[in-house]
């Protein structure tokens, strides 16, 4: 059991007091990008928030400037495919052999009691480490489409309160037409906080692809969360192409755009087109730095030469809003990870200078991706009192160690901050289930 530094007071009200919490959070500026103040507990609530807060008879929590954050929001996952990397590893590390060994595993394995023992695994993991939202893209190829839809909205259920869940479809564009997008659409939209989804790749008749998905969504009233170009093809329109079908459907929905990698690789001409479009569309991109690094410009007995993430100072300089999430998780696509955001954020900072200064970055896994998942504003006064409270007193002590003694308040109270143990699953592969 990993044992948290700080003890709370047995009492729904209280006060946590010097607390330094990222300025951009609270619409202030602070030295090192950070801003002192006193949290004030009522009732599972954020009560108050300033400098000197004093309430006769309530007990304070003396902080010394230790940081606190609002709990995390991660907004693209794969809880469907994790935790398979012990029986479906990536012989190369290559997209081509993770597509590969995440089908084979899929045929043999992905049984309904298969999904859900790794799927609760996830959240277990992810609730220990501070979320309180995540989004998931489900693969909806049959037969698995109608398994993993009813699984994800009892999970949906289970977990509410704890973990709020939002899913999108992942198929191939091309799957979308005729009666199987109808089916996907169905399933999407039975789905309390449902989005269409799907890959996006330059291809012959990407323009008419975009077309149907679009008319899907709005025949169904369907937000988008795609995956799009993610790949290091200097050629690679797909972004381009998702914006113009935007400005073109005249589309009300929110699109977000995930990965956005060849955007990177491009002559500066077309990088500058590709991002005033995106802009001009009002799309939302997120960026997997983990996994993106991981798998990119990959090749056997090769150095890598470039991080593999998109330009995330460029579209944020643009007024895009740029959001950071775990992605994939112990399987084909990423080997390693924890669904653990501070780790997201810690290693997101040194791939992608995200620092010096930090600016509002901390907001691309708080109040950013809460905002594109329809919830409440993180540290709102008369929200829940939602937090991550750290030893570290500065953002360089934060993201020098892997802050395992982090606590995790819920509602006010404090949470199991230990993961589960990858020895429960053991029995998905000595079973052969």
């Amino acid at each position: 059991m990993i044992t948290p530094f700080l003890d709370l007071p047995d009492s729904d009200t209280y006060i946590l007091r010097d607390a330094r919490v990222p300025a951009c959070l609270v619409q202030a500026r602070g030295t090192e990008d950070l801003v002192r103040v006193d949290l004030l507990v009522q009732g599972g609530r954020l009560a108050a928030l300033g400098a000197g807060l004093e309430r006769p008879g309530v007990p304070a929590v003396e902080l010394d400037g230790a940081l606190v954050w609002p709990t995390f929001q991660d907004i693209h996952t794969h809880l469907d495919k994790g935790q398979i990397w012990q029986r479906a590893p990536n012989p190369d590390g290559t997209f081509a052999q993770a597509l590969t060994a995440t089908a084979t595993d899929r045929e043999a394995h992905w049984t309904r009691d298969d999904i859900a023992v790794r799927m609760e695994f996830a959240l277990r993991s992810a609730y220990a480490h501070g979320t309180s939202a995540i989004r998931t893209h489900l693969d909806s190829f049959a037969p698995h489409l109608d398994i993993v839809w009813a699984l994800f909205r009892e999970l949906q259920a289970r977990w509410r309160g704890r973990i709020d869940l939002q899913a999108a479809s992942l198929c191939l564009l091309g799957q979308l037409a005729g009666d199987v997008g109808r089916a996907i659409a169905r399933q999407v939209a039975a789905t309390e906080g449902g989005m269409l989804g799907g890959l996006v790749v330059h291809e012959p008749g990407l323009a008419d692809a975009l077309d149907r998905l679009f008319g899907l969504a709005s025949e169904h009233g369907l937000d988008l969360d795609l995956h799009v170009d993610e790949n290091g093809v200097e050629t690679g329109t797909g972004l381009e192409q998702v914006a113009r079908a935007a400005l073109r459907h005249r589309y009300r929905g929110r699109v977000l755009c995930g990965h956005c990698c060849s955007l990177a690789v491009q002559p500066e001409p077309r990088r500058r087109e590709t991002i005033a479009l995106v802009a001009e569309a009002g799309l939302g991109i997120v960026s997997l730095p983990l996994c993106n690094l991981y798998l990119q410009d990959r090749q056997p007995g090769a150095t890598p030469r470039w991080r593999g993430i998109t330009l995330l100072h460029e579209l944020a300089a643009a007024g895009v809003p740029v959001m950071l999430a775990s992605d994939n998780t112990r399987d084909p696509f990423f080997a390693y990870g924890d669904l653990d955001m501070l780790e997201v954020f810690s290693q997101s900072v040194r791939i992608g200078h995200l620092d010096h200064p930090f600016l509002d970055w901390p907001r691309a896994i708080t109040t950013r991706p809460a905002e594109w998942m329809g919830r409440p504003a993180p540290l709102a006064i008369g929200g829940p009192a939602d937090l991550v409270v750290f030893d570290a007193r500065s953002l360089n002590e934060l993201l020098s160690r892997p802050q395992a003694d982090r606590l995790v308040i819920r509602s006010g109270r404090p949470t199991a901050t230990t993961p589960p143990r990858y020895r429960e699953l053991d029995g998905l592969f000595h079973s052969g289930c």
